[in-house]
């Protein structure tokens, strides 16, 4: 806790931000830090609550009070000892995470929550200033040969925790470079990749071997991959898009949004763009879905230069308070503004598109408008198209952000024969899957979640797993 009467002494303190006129002008992160002394200030608002929902509320179970006194005393470097204890990467989530955290913190019950995910940033920022962060020694090599596929949040964690067992863990990315959708996916505005390379540097130093390029199941087969290692971790994504298969979607216009994203990321790398060049220079951009990836793919076609930016969702628009289904500390489904769509960004609710319109290339896109039922007993509802409501939308380049369905099916998992549950997903039992020597974790066993959820899936297979090697473990 920080000072027990400070949540009503000080008012909460949200990260300063560049302004959007001169944010979109460029692809750097635009979200800074206060001084130490409103930091401070910040973490005396941690009250003395009892019971700190906030800890649950955090997927990796971070010790919030804990850092939130350090900070308050000014014990920064006991504050680090706190935040690393049960967090890989700090500096991602401080960045990304969405703050469950905060959504459960007790003062957000009669005021402002505190702004923890801010005080993270802070801790491991001045951490890695000061020179606190080092590579970890890992324990004497166990002579145990474990390959972790996928460089996502799931697969580097999964590979630190491993390698502080002792183990010898080599890091297979299909991509040309570390760290699945953190590097690739995520713009650069919300995380400079900077920050990836830099804690990348970290586990390089620790032992931990990268192979780039490296399409398991081809490059190396999967044959090679069982024969050169005792034990696998699947940790890829959930990389299979929900598709629009609406007429017209052959059009020239229409695009996933991770297609769009990566290329982006890529260029900002000054690494080769591999397809036809997908831009929102100078067009009208649809992106069809509401969730973050939809968001990113906002705020990257503003800086682009897109003519009108438009985002469209087919469900109803989000009530602006919690509704009584849905209480505190639960995560609270209302209505948000990201920081990309401030930046300049037509919202629209309760959108069905019915078809993508043009000649040879997109034109527009016929919408009809859509009701939703009330939850019935099992808490599904119907929709039904509004009579009369139909229009159309013009758009020279559509994102569709709509979600993925589950892993890549072909290759890798079909040829290791590994089980799938029934949302085509990698099923596991405690993270082993229906082979014994094969694990999985993150996206490719539970679908698409949080970067933070997939930190927390990738520790807690590591403890799994180095529990079954030598019969217990000292992982947490």
């Amino acid at each position: 806790m920080g000072k027990p009467t400070g949540f009503m002494e000080f008012a909460r303190e949200n990260p300063p931000k560049e302004s959007v006129k001169k944010r979109i002008k460029h692809f750097n992160e635009f979200e800074n830090l206060p001084s130490s002394r409103r930091l401070t200030t910040q973490a005396a608002r941690c009250m003395d609550c009892g019971v700190p929902f906030c800890n649950s509320g955090c997927p990796v179970n971070n010790l919030i009070p804990e850092f939130n006194e350090y900070v308050y005393r000014g014990q920064w470097r006991a504050a680090y000892g706190a935040l690393q204890a049960t967090n890989n990467f700090p500096e991602i989530t401080g960045r990304i995470c969405p703050a469950p955290c905060e959504s459960s913190c007790c003062a957000g019950l009669v005021e402002d929550p505190v702004s923890i995910r801010m005080l993270e940033k802070a801790i491991i920022e001045k951490a890695f200033a000061e020179g606190w962060v080092k590579a970890n020694d890992p324990a004497p090599a166990s002579d145990i040969k474990i390959a972790v596929v996928g460089s996502g949040p799931a697969g580097l964690a999964a590979a630190q925790q491993l390698n502080l067992a002792g183990h010898r863990v080599t890091v297979f990315e299909k991509n040309e470079v570390i760290g699945g959708l953190m590097t690739l996916g995520i713009p650069d505005f919300k995380l400079e990749k900077t920050i990836v390379d830099r804690r990348v540097k970290l586990l390089e130093e620790e032992g931990i071997r990268f192979k780039v390029n490296a399409l398991v199941g081809k490059n190396p087969t999967t044959r090679k991959l069982l024969r050169d290692f005792d034990y696998v971790c699947l940790t890829g994504g959930s990389e299979k898009p929900r598709d629009l298969p609406i007429p017209g979607r052959e059009l020239k216009g229409t695009h996933f949004a991770l297609d769009f994203l990566f290329q982006q990321n890529r260029r900002n790398g000054d690494r080769e763009i591999k397809g036809a060049e997908i831009t929102a220079k100078d067009k009208r951009v649809v992106v069809i879905g509401g969730g973050d990836t939809g968001s990113d793919c906002v705020g990257t076609s503003i800086r682009q230069g897109a003519k009108s930016v438009t985002q469209i969702e087919i469900l109803p628009a989000p009530p602006r308070k919690r509704k009584e289904g849905n209480p505190w500390p639960e995560w609270p489904n209302i209505m948000r503004t990201s920081s990309s769509q401030e930046e300049g960004c037509k919202r629209d609710f309760a959108v069905l598109s019915k078809e993508f319109v043009g000649k040879k290339k997109l034109e527009a896109i016929k919408c009809v408008r859509v009701k939703w039922s009330k939850p019935d007993e099992n808490g599904r509802r119907e929709m039904t198209e509004v009579p009369d409501s139909e229009f159309e939308l013009k758009a020279d380049l559509v994102l569709l952000s709509m979600g993925f369905l589950h892993p890549v099916q072909e290759g890798l998992l079909k040829d290791l024969g590994v089980e799938l549950d029934a949302r085509g997903n990698v099923a596991t039992t405690n993270y082993q899957t229906s082979i014994k020597n094969i694990y999985a974790a993150g996206d490719m066993a539970t679908g698409q979640s949080l970067v933070v959820r997939a930190i927390n899936s990738g520790r807690e297979m590591a403890t799994a797993l180095d529990t079954a090697i030598k019969g217990y473990s000292h992982l947490s």
